[in-house]
């Protein structure tokens, strides 16, 4: 029982440590200008944005964000179809005015994502915990989330 204890609190130590570390979301960012820049861009490019809102604190919000970045299969979807733009959720800065204008998504927790059209629209909020499985995230529910609201999708 004592070695089992010590491991476990190792691990949420370590996860803790690794949380701690990693610089995702910018506190200091200027979200609003994050955000038009992303819909011109996306505009320009005929795809959606990809409105990805946490904080570094968040460790569900770090296993979406490696999903994201390093599955070659969920990254082409993201790649094709996508700006991505990520918004700041912390103590340092909630960003509540550019949350507002996206009919308050943090109601569902975090990390949480909205696909806006190229005109800046919300077309869609996920709470990203149904695209949860066990200790992370499935790849079949976040990949199918993902092509069920390209452009080609919902043309």
């Amino acid at each position: 029982m004592k070695k089992l204890s010590v491991f476990l609190i190792l691990y949420f130590a370590g996860m803790l440590v690794s949380v701690a570390q990693v610089n995702i979301y910018n506190p200091n960012a200027n979200a609003a200008q994050d955000l038009e820049k992303a819909v011109a861009e996306a505009n320009r490019q005929g795809k959606h944005v990809l409105v990805q809102i946490g904080g570094n604190w968040c460790p569900w919000c770090v296993k979406l964000h490696q999903l994201f970045t390093t599955d070659s299969s969920v990254a082409a979807v993201i790649d094709k179809s996508y700006v991505v733009v990520k918004i700041n959720y912390s103590k340092e800065n909630k960003n509540l005015e550019i949350l507002n204008k996206l009919d308050k998504p943090q109601r569902f927790g975090f990390p949480v994502l909205v696909i806006l059209n190229g005109n800046g629209q919300r077309i869609h909020t996920q709470d990203s915990g149904l695209l949860e499985s066990g200790d992370g995230y499935d790849l079949k529910k976040v990949t199918g989330f993902l092509k069920n609201w390209t452009p080609d999708a919902i043309k």
